[in-house]
This record gives C-alpha cells, structure tokens and sequence, in this order.
C-alpha cells in the first residue's frame, strides 16, 4: 500500500509523458492530419494570407513529413505482412 503511495506520481508522470508522445506522434506522422495542414496551407496562400517564401517552406516541411509518414506505414504493413506468415 504504502508502495503505491509513492509511485503513483511517478505513474502519473509517465502516462502523461505517453499522451504527450502520442499526440506528437500524431501531429507529426498522422497522413491525414500532415494532408489538412497542406490543404490549409495552399488556401492560405491562395488568399494572400502568408508569402509566397514562407508557403514554399512550410510546403517542403509538410512534405518531408509526409514521406515519413508513408515510409513508416509500409513499414508497419510489411511487419504486419511478416507476422502472418
């Protein structure tokens, strides 16, 4: 008792550290998530709202994290692929 006292902050700690991870994981590897903001970005920049400069760096940004969102998928699809055999 007096054991679970003592590591419930520490369990706290550690599945806030896993939502925080996960989120991040999300905004940063999420396909659908990476195919909104450039779908924001493009309207955005086709209202005039951020320069010409800044769209195409944002643009290669979301691009680059595209690809690795892809790239991990198939990895995770030929694990997959590899575990049914």
């Amino acid at each position: 008792m007096i054991h679970k006292l003592f590591t419930a902050p520490l369990n706290l700690v550690v599945k806030v550290g896993e939502k925080i991870k996960e989120e991040a994981d999300k905004e940063l590897f999420d396909i659908p998530t990476i195919q909104q903001k450039l779908i924001q970005l493009q309207m955005m920049y086709e209202l005039e709202e951020i320069e010409e400069q800044a769209y195409k760096e944002q643009e290669e940004q979301l691009l680059m994290r595209y690809e690795t969102a892809k790239r991990l998928e198939m990895e995770e699809y030929e694990e997959m692929l590899k575990q049914e055999k």
